[in-house]
């Protein structure tokens, strides 16, 4: 199946760059977010990366404004009828992602893919309710999705060949890299990285060294271009904390376990540069990354 018409649900910060991308590649994309609130800070996360962009001489003006007219953003579920793709990219909660898989699953044509763009939750937990799963399959990408390359393409149980094959087309359509992982959770990204991350967070947690310590260690040491709890502030403490709980309650493993300090950041609302403090203090963010 070729995809040419694709929906994106959730204008946060994955969504919105998911759709940007989308739209890079001449796809038109309708983002569905729930409220008028939410669709206007969908449209400025797009109109200010797009305004970076064109700083960087990655678009011209032309190209911007073909990006943006090519994203429709709607409150309305059902102008996603008609996508031969639909990304779910909500907050990172099993519950909440299953429900609106199930409801994509009763718009969509029978024939569309249905993916989502969780970083840590089983495919098939996710597709329980949705009719013909072997149509459901994971598309992970990554943060800033304009900029990074990669899409993890998570394979479940009953995804079909048909299914995956039209997901490397579109990545590759929409000049990203696929690599294919099968159904567990943390795919492969994360489950390399969240024992990384939670050890440092335990190193500055247990008072062994300062975070700006850790962070040059790794830099400097290891050739990192971005220190541990400097990457946790960036991917957002309570999306770290979500993938954690996610991959310990799979595995029952404690490299995978959240530190008691996160849990407290995340409660106190110091979940990284989207909220302007984690580890480190930052300008507030205008828009909240979502």
């Amino acid at each position: 199946m070729t995809i040419e018409r694709v929906a994106i649900l959730g204008g946060g910060l994955m969504g919105s760059g998911i759709a940007e991308s989308v739209a890079r590649a001449g796809l038109p994309v309708v983002v569905r977010d729930v409220d008028r609130t939410a669709v206007g800070a969908a449209r400025k996360r797009i109109d200010s990366s797009l305004e970076r962009a064109e700083e960087r001489g990655k678009v011209d003006a032309a190209e911007a404004e073909r990006i943006r007219g090519a994203i429709d953003l709607t409150t309305e579920l059902e102008e996603i009828a008609d996508a031969d793709l639909v990304i779910e990219a909500v907050p990172e909660n099993a519950e909440l992602k299953a429900g609106i898989l199930s409801q994509v699953s009763g718009i969509v044509s029978e024939q569309a893919l249905i993916a989502s763009n969780t970083s840590s939750i089983p495919i098939a937990q996710l597709a329980a309710g949705v009719t013909r799963p072997g149509r459901v399959l994971g598309l992970h990408f990554f943060s800033p999705v304009p900029v990074m390359k990669l899409i993890e393409v998570v394979v479940a149980l009953d995804t079909s060949e048909e299914t995956l094959a039209s997901a490397r087309e579109f990545a590759e359509r929409i000049g990203k890299r696929a690599i294919v992982t099968k159904d567990r959770s943390g795919f492969i990204v994360n489950m390399l990285l969240v024992p990384y991350l939670m050890a440092a967070v335990r190193m500055y947690e247990e008072g062994f060294a300062s975070a700006e310590d850790i962070d040059e260690g790794m830099k400097q040491g290891c050739g990192h271009p971005m220190g541990p709890l400097t990457l946790s502030d960036f991917i957002g403490l309570d999306v770290l904390y979500a993938i954690g709980d996610s991959l310990y309650e799979e595995f029952k493993r404690t490299e995978y376990a959240p530190p008691p300090l996160l849990k407290r950041m995340v409660a106190s609302g110091r979940i990284g540069r989207k909220a302007g403090r984690g580890f480190y203090e930052y300008r507030r963010e205008r828009v909240a990354a979502g």
